[in-house]
């Protein structure tokens, strides 16, 4: 016990230091924190004999503050101790500590607002959608005022549909019907990630829904607008042949002047999902939802440019050499009619990497 608060009081008086160092300008912050880092472990190692130290939460800081300021390249050269798990678990605390402090009811210094409407009046609505397939937000939303003297508001009416509604139906028919061949339909979406620096980036990914390819990314910092969403548009088809459709659910960005003129000008359908029935729009959802788990959440980014280039190196891989259920157990680039890769053999074979080791698939030798 004496050793651990000698070794906590040690670290305080070092980490006072250099922060003080860090905050100088010039090219001694690298430095500073590689000196930061391998102290730190030091004092890891000594505290313990075992050969694998429980890092605390203090630890956990210390070791992902000074990799902010040090080069990607040098952190696996300096790690004795550090582990890849260690800088996600970082990472991953600092995205939930900004939004907690963002949208804590404690933090903004107030209380919280309505808990919104109540059980009878959801069940109502519910209940009138049910029987009333047809009807829409903003008439359910009158016929609710006529019926009860209850002052809604239609959005309030989407909400709860969205959240406790669940409509009869097999699935996007309409969807697959009219992307009947390759690139007469593009599915896009939108959605946000945090850097290394806990920068909200946004993504719009484009697929071709017939094939399930990824058609590619565009990528922006901070906060988006009409004329940014073109430019990421612009950006994620460069190169490709233009389709004759492409589905959009009903977000607002989807509605500036900028984006309906630029699909008029490219000659280009627009087809909006079916509102309140999220399987409506279920390719690009789920692509959204692979990206997050199989990539995003293993890796880390530093900028616009970083992200843009991991997300090229996962199109790649997963156009490529991603094998899909949907598809019968081929690749996106095998159904858009390129060749198939030839067949590896069990007695002989060999593996390729993929996004910087992150995947490997066993190909022929």
């Amino acid at each position: 016990m004496v050793s651990v608060m000698r070794d906590l009081l040690l670290l305080a008086i070092h980490l006072l230091v250099t922060l003080a160092k860090l905050l100088r300008p010039g090219g001694v912050r690298a430095v500073v924190a590689e000196s930061l880092l391998l102290k730190h472990q030091l004092l890891i190692i000594n505290r313990s004999r075992e050969r694998a130290p429980n890092l605390t939460t203090l630890d956990r800081f210390v070791l992902g503050l000074a990799t902010v300021f040090m080069n990607p390249q040098r952190i696996w050269k300096l790690a004795a101790i550090l582990k890849p798990a260690t800088l996600l678990k970082f990472h991953k605390a600092l995205v939930e500590r900004k939004y907690r402090l963002l949208f804590s009811s404690s933090f903004r210094g107030r209380k919280p607002g309505p808990k919104g409407p109540s059980a009878e009046l959801i069940a109502a609505i519910v209940e009138l959608k049910r029987r009333n397939p047809r009807f829409g937000c903003v008439r359910i939303a009158e016929q609710i005022s006529h019926a009860f003297g209850v002052d809604i508001d239609k959005d309030v009416v989407r909400r709860v549909l969205a959240q406790h509604f669940r409509p009869d139906g097999s699935g996007p028919s309409w969807l697959t019907f009219i992307a009947q061949t390759k690139d007469s339909l593009w599915s896009m979406d939108l959605f946000r990630c945090e850097s290394v620096l806990v920068r909200s980036h946004w993504v719009m990914v484009v697929m071709d829904v017939f094939t399930r390819r990824i058609i590619g990314f565009g990528a922006e910092l901070g906060s988006i607008d009409g004329v940014s969403v073109c430019r990421m548009f612009t950006n994620a088809i460069a190169g490709q042949p233009l389709p004759k459709h492409v589905s959009t659910d009903h977000d607002p960005l989807f509605r500036f002047h900028r984006w309906l003129a630029n699909l008029r000008v490219r000659d280009i359908d627009e087809i909006k999902s079916i509102p309140y029935t999220p399987v409506s729009h279920p390719f690009v959802e789920r692509l959204i939802g692979t990206i997050r788990r199989e990539y995003l959440d293993q890796t880390l980014f530093w900028n616009s440019l970083d992200l843009a280039r991991k997300l090229e190196e996962f199109k790649i891989y997963y156009n490529h050499s991603r094998v899909h259920q949907s598809l019968d157990g081929v690749t996106p680039t095998e159904r858009s009619g390129k060749r198939r890769p030839a067949r590896a053999a069990l007695e002989s074979f060999g593996w390729k990497s993929h996004c910087r080791g992150l995947f490997q698939t066993p190909v022929a030798a």
